[in-house]
């Protein structure tokens, strides 16, 4: 590895450690904390990072219907909870879950949720539906404005219209915000396409990937500034071959296998 990749290798893996002491600085700092206290949050030890996982759609959203039937929420959750299970098995991170049985959360909800608890990683978990049944295959999405080509358009699309995104403030000060904004959202996606490339990575190594794997695209749940995020369709249930292997236990446990070594090689690489 050259210089100049290692420098920025370091620089990636400290802004990442310093995340959760910055917020923790801000937050001592906005409640008008004393030299004390903001001196305790900086020598605190970090804790063990949090993983929020979410489980696409749920409730009244059905999300993605298989050609004989089967909804992406009830594909989506027990993915989920396999992950958090092989997850909280390594010891090494805390897991929280956006939904843990069939209910509906808004989109914005999911993200909030997410910054609510200070999580250091959001990874929502999808099952998609293309026009063409031949195609199948897994894909990762991190976030773009400006999607990566048109089925990362229309599948953006396709899960924002659950609701809309109100935004988010981080001060009342408007200058403050936009240079608050800008630093975490950089350092963020950063972090988030290093994320999704392990994913793809560790998942090639289970089941079929559509082409150009790793996608872009303008995902509501992935708009967190502050939070690495990555958004998985774990295959195509518009693929009679892929929907009957998602709805195996067996199947699922396999992808979920693929993600909790695709993290833990996350977490290896930035810490």
């Amino acid at each position: 590895m050259g210089i100049a990749a290692k420098r920025r290798d370091s620089a990636l893996s400290y802004t990442m450690i310093d995340r959760r002491r910055f917020n923790q600085l801000l937050a001592v700092l906005t409640a008008g904390a004393s030299f004390g206290q903001v001196h305790r949050a900086l020598a605190a030890a970090p804790a063990r990072p949090l993983i929020m996982l979410d489980a696409g759609h749920g409730g009244v959203d059905p999300g993605a219907i298989g050609v004989v039937g089967t909804y992406e929420k009830n594909i989506a959750l027990p993915t989920v909870l396999e992950l958090a299970r092989q997850l909280e098995a390594t010891r090494r991170f805390r897991i929280t879950l956006t939904r843990r049985d069939d209910v509906f959360i808004p989109l914005e909800g999911r993200v909030a949720r997410a910054r609510a608890a200070n999580a250091d990683l959001f990874l929502s978990i999808h099952a998609d539906a293309l026009p063409s049944r031949a195609e199948r295959g897994a894909s990762v999405y991190t976030l773009s404005e400006k999607a990566s080509d048109r089925l990362a358009a229309a599948m953006a699309a396709s899960e924002n219209s659950a609701d809309r995104f109100a935004g988010i403030k981080l001060s009342h000060d408007p200058v403050v915000n936009g240079i608050l904004f800008d630093l975490a959202r950089r350092q963020t996606s950063n972090l988030s396409i290093r994320l999704a490339g392990d994913v793809v990575n560790h998942l090639r190594q289970h089941v079929v990937m559509l082409p150009n794997s790793h996608r872009a695209a303008n995902f509501v749940v992935l708009k967190a500034p502050d939070i690495p995020s990555a958004l998985v369709e774990i295959g195509c249930l518009s693929n009679r071959t892929e929907e009957r292997d998602l709805r195996r236990p067996s199947y699922r446990t396999e992808i979920a296998r693929a993600l909790t070594r695709s993290i833990n090689q996350y977490f290896d690489t930035i810490t």
